[in-house]
């Protein structure tokens, strides 16, 4: 603060480096203790963002400066989330082992930075994992704060959207570097860390893959050669929504590449009028699946209930919600076929809603798909000879006219 004698009643404080958006308050007091006056004043600090697409091989976060700083000056980058180290620089030199292992051999800063004003950080290969808030603090000899500022990442994952029902979806990867022969190729699931597909010593590694991916995944011939790692997936659902990550190795484990991609598939809209014999709630995948399996096909929306389950060879009917005894059926052979469909008999208005069916094996979840059905009800209207009449409420609203003779 800074008393000015032109101006006595000046209160103002002036704050070094803001960084967080804060309230303060400024309360006067007389001698006794007693408050005068007080105030209180918002902070808002807007935090510059870089945003990337994720295709790109290194993101800057800018940061300069035109104050003097000393050349024993220490730097430190931080991710403010995890409270992680991200980078330092110290001594005229960088510091790789107060890293956390999440950013080694991913950072660089400038060389003379502390001369040059010029603190901004690369980072190499970004992903969704590192959009984080960021603060670079520089400290002096002795500990004491010199300058702080933030930096806002968000990192863009591509998206590839198909409708259902698709038999394969590419989740397409190129690169143009130069990758040894020795390396490898993972894939992974990022929502339950999941493998996906693994690449290694010239070959596919089926053993390494989750069971939700057995029979279902692709890679190129030669993709370290060509630079194509795009991963093809056989019969997906919404079930496999998720965001996946393509990472590819060293022979001594160091990372060479990491993209990601985010793979959206529409959910299935089955639509039926009242009165039909039966309606499909379809589901295809892989065949020769487990004979451990459990297959469950429940209704999710408005209220849960259980529809259909088939385990150890066979329906479960006493498993059934007492709404749909005897009005379910699935195909035989289903866990060689991978035809997991369920026929839903003499479908009501009532059955409208979202569906899901679920397999696991081992008590571990290796399937899934959602179905939204409509169920469009009939509604009765009457002609002008006073013949009652059914007709489905979805088409045009205009009353039925009688037969007119001249």
């Amino acid at each position: 603060m800074e008393r000015n004698l032109l101006k006595p009643g000046d209160l103002s404080l002036t704050l070094k480096h803001p960084t967080d958006t804060h309230t303060y308050t400024c309360t006067a007091y007389n001698k006794r203790g007693n408050i005068l006056m007080g105030k209180q004043v918002q902070l808002k600090v807007r935090v510059p963002q870089v945003e990337v697409n994720k295709e790109v091989e290194s993101v800057q976060l800018p940061f300069t400066t035109t104050l003097h700083l000393p050349q024993d000056a220490k730097v430190e980058w931080m991710e403010n989330f995890y409270n992680r180290k991200v980078h330092v620089y110290q001594s005229g030199s960088d510091q790789p082992e107060e890293q956390h292992q999440d950013y080694r051999d991913r950072t660089k800063m400038n060389e003379d930075l502390l001369k040059t004003g010029d603190l901004s950080l690369t980072l190499r290969l970004p992903t969704d994992w590192d959009n984080r808030t960021y603060t670079c603090t520089v400290y002096s000899r002795e500990g004491n704060l010199l300058l702080r500022k933030q930096v806002k990442l968000r990192v863009r994952v591509p998206q590839v959207e198909v409708e259902d029902g698709v038999e394969t979806v590419q989740l397409p990867i190129r690169t143009t570097l130069d990758l040894p022969q020795d390396a490898k190729v993972e894939w992974m699931e990022d929502n339950y860390n999941m493998m996906v597909h693994v690449y290694q010593s010239g070959s596919d590694q089926p053993e390494e893959q989750h069971q939700a991916y057995r029979d279902r995944t692709k890679m190129n011939e030669d993709l370290l050669k060509t630079g194509d790692l795009s991963l093809t997936l056989k019969l997906p659902t919404d079930g496999d929504n998720r965001t996946y990550t393509c990472t590819v190795y060293s022979r001594e484990g160091n990372i060479l590449l990491r993209k990601q991609v985010e793979l959206r598939v529409r959910v299935c809209q089955v639509e039926v009028e009242e009165g039909a014999e039966s309606v499909q709630l379809p589901f295809r995948t892989t065949g020769n699946l487990p004979g451990d399996v459990r297959v469950g096909w429940g209704r999710t929306e408005p209220e849960y209930n259980t529809v259909h389950v088939y385990q150890s060879g066979s329906d479960q009917p006493l498993k059934q919600h007492q709404d749909y005894r005897d009005r379910t059926k699935m195909n035989e052979d289903l866990l060689k076929t991978g035809d997991l469909s369920l026929t839903l008999r003499l479908p009501t208005e009532r059955d409208s809603g979202t569906y899901r069916c679920d397999v696991y094996s081992r008590n571990i979840w290796i399937r899934g798909k959602t179905v939204m059905l409509k169920v469009k009800g009939r509604a009765q209207v009457q002609d002008q000879t006073g013949i009652i009449r059914n007709r489905s409420s979805s088409i045009d609203p205009t009353p039925l006219m009688a037969d007119q003779s001249v």
